[in-house]
């Protein structure tokens, strides 16, 4: 037997952010990330519809991207002192995943944050609040997936931390939230989102309701991405997206992700690379070196009007450049040297990594340095490339 998990309700379209007005409780926390959700007046209305439901609403605001688990900590005490029964993230995915596992440290003060590093050992939650996520980025789908990824400064490593207790039971996709999101932002995220389609189809888990919407999101993707960053104010073309990246987080959320997140996670963690952009220079080239192991790539391939897994790398160059965004990590100011130097300890990171034991191909540390070395440079990664 099979369980899809989703979000609990979920509120889709255009002006759905109205549905606060519906929430029934007491008190509520609002996480959000700098200073966006208050200049769109985005953070306003949700106060608003709040109050007139009834909630009296406290506010933590300042999530850095990458949210740190002292951020986590500083959000889980003023929630101790608030005693809200719901706890709110909105904004991009740093907002909303430090919200969710201030969630978990609200709910468990003394929980163990690197015990919970290893997958589905979140304690049961929903002993004192609910969650509702409200992204506006149309990206890392975490409205509807168990997944918060948080940095350890200290050691310089992004952990991917994985439950089903972290899905939210509300999420709100309402495409007017993303309207004012720059064109860069909209870009990453945007790659971000293919990246989920892409690695969920091919994953090791089978499960026909994620590859239909790894490929019905990835369609959405290539028809409205370009549209949506040249347009931003193409409110159709950013629901659109919006509802895509939902479909990849639910796709991704019963079917998990590869290696493309697994050596993500290690250069956004060190150097501070934008996900969705490390993404895009990653999947390409894990495309080619998955396609020795699974022969799924060209059903995605066909979605676009392609065939093979090296036409799907190809199309996901070319629409990585149409939306201006980089082809090689190097693109970023890392120095050769600075590269080599933390080499081994990203690729080892890497390899441990949770998204990794998804893969369809089992990789070794020797073919993930490769790939990282390849995609370094902005070349094509090519087999014969790998050193033992």
């Amino acid at each position: 037997m099979s369980k899809l998990f989703i979000a609990g309700e979920v509120f889709h379209g255009a002006g759905t952010l109205s549905e606060l007005a519906n929430i029934k409780g007491t008190k509520a926390v609002i996480v959000t990330g700098g200073s966006s959700m208050r200049k769109s007046g985005t953070l306003d209305k949700a106060v608003a519809y709040l109050t007139e439901a009834g909630i009296e609403t406290k506010i933590f605001d300042g999530v850095e991207e990458d949210p740190s688990s002292a951020t986590c900590a500083k959000g889980a005490e003023l929630m101790h002192n608030f005693q809200p029964d719901w706890i709110i993230g909105l904004g991009g995915c740093s907002a909303i995943d430090a919200a969710k596992i201030m969630w978990v440290f609200y709910e468990y003060p003394d929980a163990d944050f690197d015990a919970m590093t290893k997958p589905f050992t979140v304690p049961v939650l929903r002993n004192k609040a609910k969650f509702i996520a409200i992204p506006s980025t149309s990206g890392t789908g975490t409205e509807t997936t168990g997944l918060a990824v948080i940095t350890d400064r200290e050691k310089g490593v992004k952990y991917p931390i994985v439950s089903y207790e972290l899905t939210p039971d509300i999420a709100i996709v309402d495409g007017e939230i993303c309207a004012s999101m720059p064109a860069h932002v909209t870009s990453n995220t945007g790659l971000d989102a293919l990246t989920h389609c892409v690695e969920a189809y091919v994953s090791n888990i089978d499960n026909n309701i994620a590859d239909a919407l790894s490929k019905g999101g990835l369609e959405i993707v290539f028809d409205n991405l370009k549209e949506a960053v040249e347009n931003p104010n193409n409110i159709v073309a950013r629901q659109n997206m919006h509802d895509a990246s939902f479909m990849a987080g639910l796709a991704f959320n019963n079917a998990w992700l590869g290696i493309v997140h697994s050596l993500s996670h290690q250069v956004g963690a060190l150097y501070g690379i934008p996900h969705g952009a490390s993404n895009a220079i990653f999947l390409p080239n894990v495309i080619r070196y998955n396609a020795q192991a699974t022969n799924r790539f060209p059903d995605l391939a066909r979605v676009i009007g392609k065939e093979t897994a090296e036409d799907l790398a190809q199309a996901i160059e070319t629409l990585r450049s149409e939306v201006n965004n980089q082809s090689a990590i190097k693109e970023f100011g890392i120095s050769r040297e600075d590269w080599d130097k933390n080499l081994d300890y990203i690729a080892n990171n890497a390899l441990v990594d949770p998204c990794t034991g998804f893969n369809p191909r089992v990789p070794t540390l020797d073919e993930l340095k490769a790939i990282y070395n390849a995609c370094y440079e902005g070349l094509v990664y090519a087999e014969e490339s790998v050193t033992s």
